[in-house]
């Protein structure tokens, strides 16, 4: 007895058209569509929920303090964390352009500084101690704030200015670098700090 199936009597396997891309219709195309970026966006939640995120709160401004909220915030943003920076009261000379190059280092109660207090307090011991700290940074090629506020922002760390600390100082906006976020009270700041990892206080 002959096994042979006669001809165009083989079984197929039938074939889903609406696999082929060419046989959808419009609206089922753009239905497809839709559900792809549905799915797209729920990655991009996953995503964002698995990101380390840190604000830091800045409220010094003398050179010594100017480089701590800096150098975490720009080493966190490179490692792919979401880094705010509140800055507020003398915090905010760091953002200001020209202020933050004219940072000064106080000698008087630093016991770090090679030298007594009552040293440190005589008149001018400040600038003394300033032209130090920025001979040192030189020397080593340390990044000066300046670099440092550049490298945060293109590395896409928010850094956010007082409204209320602009206001108080009787600064105009216009005097911050180039992509410091201006207008944020402390309300937004808190928000941002109770939905963050970590939050520091500089």
């Amino acid at each position: 007895m002959s096994m042979d199936t006669p001809d165009g009597s083989e079984t197929e396997t039938p074939v889903d058209s609406s696999e082929d891309p060419e046989d959808l219709t419009t609206a089922e195309l753009a239905a497809e569509v839709e559900t792809l970026r549905e799915e797209m966006t729920d990655l991009r939640a996953e995503v964002s929920d698995d990101q380390q995120s840190m604000v830091i709160v800045a409220t010094k401004g003398s050179l010594d303090m100017a480089y701590p909220p800096l150098i975490l915030a720009s080493t966190a943003a490179a490692f792919g964390w979401d880094v705010t920076v509140f800055h507020t009261f003398w915090g905010l000379d760091i953002l200001h352009e020209e202020k933050s190059k004219e940072l000064k280092l106080s000698a008087v109660g630093n016991p770090s500084m090679p030298m007594p207090n009552a040293l440190a307090a005589l008149p001018g011991m400040d600038s003394v101690a300033t032209r130090m700290m920025n001979r040192k940074i030189a020397d080593n090629n340390t990044a000066t704030i300046e670099e440092l506020v550049d490298v945060s922002l293109d590395q896409g760390v928010d850094l956010q200015a007082c409204q209320m600390t602009i206001e108080l100082m009787d600064y105009d906006e216009a005097d911050f670098y180039d992509g410091v976020t201006t207008g944020v009270g402390a309300a937004t700041a808190l928000q941002r700090m109770a939905d963050a990892d970590i939050q520091l206080l500089v």
